[in-house]
């Protein structure tokens, strides 16, 4: 891509990441050219359809994610490093929502998702078997650890304090992962 090509694309997912946080994924692809600075045929070249720029959007954040994860793996504090983690993962679910299952529920390819999946999936269990040999939390089943997190965003994603509430769940989660001494 030509530098032009390659900033006018990064300002488009820029303002898409902005504009899916506060409207939600129907959020108006004319406003978020605008935003960017560019026409709106600027945007279908990049993006033919919403689903291109939605998926580019959650593709991104998840590599954030995961990239996040990866960098704790390294962190002195083991529990700290989960817990971060973790509040990151229902962030997102609670910041892009409608994202997932906008791309979840057209047609995707499903080895793009599973992907997704799978990256984020090591990078947690990762980060859960490594606060688990270090003592800090009890032995658990990741995926049901990870399931339980994002069952969290799921169910505060429509909630006035979705915030303050899914950050509650996740206190009763950290603290019930904590070894009883």
């Amino acid at each position: 891509m030509r530098a032009d090509a390659r900033r006018n694309y990064e300002r488009l997912l820029e303002q898409a990441r902005i504009a899916f946080a506060e409207s939600g994924v129907e959020a108006s692809l004319d406003e978020i050219a605008r935003r960017a600075g560019v026409a709106s045929g600027t945007l279908y070249r990049h993006f033919p359809t919403r689903l291109d720029l939605v998926r580019a959007v959650l593709a991104g954040q998840l590599a954030e994610l995961t990239d996040l994860g990866r960098g704790l793996l390294t962190a002195g504090d083991e529990f700290e490093a989960l817990a971060t983690w973790l509040r990151a993962t229902v962030s997102h679910g609670l910041t892009y929502r409608g994202l997932a299952a906008a791309v979840m529920s057209a047609s995707v390819d499903a080895d793009e998702v599973a992907n997704w999946h799978a990256d984020l999936f090591e990078v947690g269990a990762s980060l859960l078997d490594r606060a688990w040999q270090a003592g800090a939390i009890v032995a658990v089943d990741e995926a049901d650890v990870l399931k339980m997190v994002g069952a969290i965003a799921w169910a505060t994603q429509d909630a006035p304090d979705r915030e303050a509430q899914a950050g509650r769940m996740l206190t009763v989660i950290l603290n019930g992962l904590r070894p009883r001494h």
